[in-house]
């Protein structure tokens, strides 16, 4: 097997909430089912089409949206361009007109009820988060594929495992922290000027820089509209966003119509610790319930801990000055490098492996990213890194009602907070002193995965999920 290679944009990926492993991967999913009946001109003889929903996707699928973007996939729409107020209109319309246009060209029969079948009691041994595509052709014959959505939106078809893909040439292969700082040691670079050294294998730096942008951008236009959106939560548990309600307050009431009046506004408030720390929380709860709500956001490097990174970015940029193009760049490449470390040495599913995998993975990468872009040395990056993950060990993944919604809004704040603290603490400390390593907490994190018990493993099987009436008001 090929050591896997890992893009800033296989780690940062536009798409829509509320889930990465259970919206974004399965609706990924489903267009290379399409993709497969394509390449093999089928699509124009199936006359009808079966999904088989497995282990955590069947147990906590539609409260993630599963099935939703599996149908969105099959009709042909893309997640990064996709309409989101669309969403429920067409999800509606294939329910109620019993038909399914694959593609958008082929139109077949389809019953949600007796198609797409959520199989709870059935798990396939790779990963828990599998769904297979059955395609039934005129003339008698079918074709069934299976994939696996293995967390961060990342996808592996059966008998294909992560990894198995065409190599560059990477000047800086990267597996672990112990390359990664070999190689910063050896060329004295940043750890994010290895990342983009390694990038141009893959495209120019214009194109880098210019995907990099568009991350912010999506990440900055999630912030505000958040920040600026009241309701509730679709999904049956009556959350009440919080986001726009914390900014009136915390603005007087003032509005402003656009991101940098707005921003600049915020900067003028001072910064004091408790108003930063009001900050801090409301543009994570922001990014959240933008993906509680189906909305465009950008797996970091899932969409369930999607809040932690624009937080502490957003941070960055009021509270530290850093708002210009080379350190937002310098921002997102490091912590990609860091989320890509513990992809390769761990899991970033929480399926696999629990709350530790997504908030504890985004808090980590967070406080890398942070800590360069406040001057911190390549290893006073990896140490912020460690901290921040050490202290997320071991936390489950117990949502109420399958939804991305309790415990996992606010926990998104609590990684951010983490993040900036576990930062400081580098920053004030003298690495070479430290016990615990990064590589060493990568792998604490893949041990404690495996003997965590499934229940707490995004499968609503267990904690919170079991013990939080749905009926209750969330406090």
């Amino acid at each position: 097997m090929n050591k896997e290679q890992i893009s800033i944009f296989d780690i940062f990926k536009i798409g829509v909430g509320p889930s990465s492993s259970h919206t974004l991967g399965p609706w990924r999913a489903a267009q290379r089912f399409i993709q497969k009946l394509d390449q093999e001109k089928r699509l124009a003889d199936t006359e009808a089409v079966k999904i088989l929903l497995y282990g955590s996707l069947a147990k906590t699928g539609k409260g993630h949206g599963t099935d939703i973007a599996i149908l969105l996939g099959l009709s042909g729409g893309d997640p990064v361009t996709f309409e989101v107020s669309r969403i429920q209109p067409t999800v509606d319309q294939i329910k109620g007109d019993c038909q399914l246009w694959l593609a958008g060209q082929y139109v077949i029969p389809f019953n949600y009820g007796g198609d797409l079948l959520f199989l709870m009691t059935e798990s396939l041994p790779y990963h828990p988060n599998a769904v297979t595509f059955q395609a039934f052709f005129r003339d008698g014959t079918a074709l069934s594929e299976t994939y696996f959505s293995i967390g961060g939106g990342f996808v592996v078809q059966e008998n294909q495992r992560a990894g198995d893909t065409e190599e560059v040439d990477l000047p800086f292969p990267v597996q672990n922290a112990k390359d990664l700082l070999m190689w910063c040691m050896r060329t004295g670079l940043k750890v994010s000027e290895v990342v983009l050294e390694n990038e141009h294998a893959w495209r120019s730096e214009e194109e880098t820089n210019k995907g990099i942008l568009k991350i912010f951008h999506t990440i900055r236009d999630c912030i505000y509209r958040g920040c600026h959106t009241t309701g509730t939560l679709p999904g049956g548990l009556n959350v009440e966003r919080r986001a726009a309600k914390l900014n009136k307050k915390l603005l007087n009431g003032r509005h402003y119509a656009d991101f940098e009046t707005w921003m600049y506004a915020i900067r003028e408030g001072g910064s004091g610790f408790q108003y930063t720390l009001d900050w801090v929380s409301c543009f994570a709860l922001a990014v959240n319930e933008e993906n509680a709500s189906f909305g465009r956001v950008v797996t970091a490097p899932t969409n369930g801990a999607a809040g932690v990174i624009p937080a502490v970015l957003q941070y960055f940029l009021i509270f530290c000055n850093g708002y210009n193009e080379e350190k937002i760049i310098q921002f997102i490449a490091t912590a990609s490098e860091i989320g890509s470390i513990f992809k390769k040495g761990s899991t970033i599913s929480a399926a696999m492996g629990g709350c530790q995998a997504e908030i504890g993975v985004s808090s980590a990468m967070a406080a890398a990213a942070l800590t360069e872009c406040l001057g911190g040395s390549q290893r006073q990056v990896l140490m912020a890194a460690e901290i921040a993950m050490e202290h997320h060990l071991g936390l489950t993944c117990d949502p109420i009602g399958g939804l991305v919604q309790v415990p996992c809004i606010e926990r998104n704040t609590m990684g951010a907070i983490k993040a900036i603290t576990a930062s400081q603490l580098a920053l004030q400390s003298n690495p070479e002193k430290a016990k615990v390593s990064l590589d060493a907490v990568v792998h604490t994190m893949w041990e404690t995965a495996l003997d965590m018990n499934v229940k707490y493993k995004e499968t609503s099987d267990g904690g919170l999920a079991t013990n939080i009436p749905l009926s209750l008001p969330e406090c």
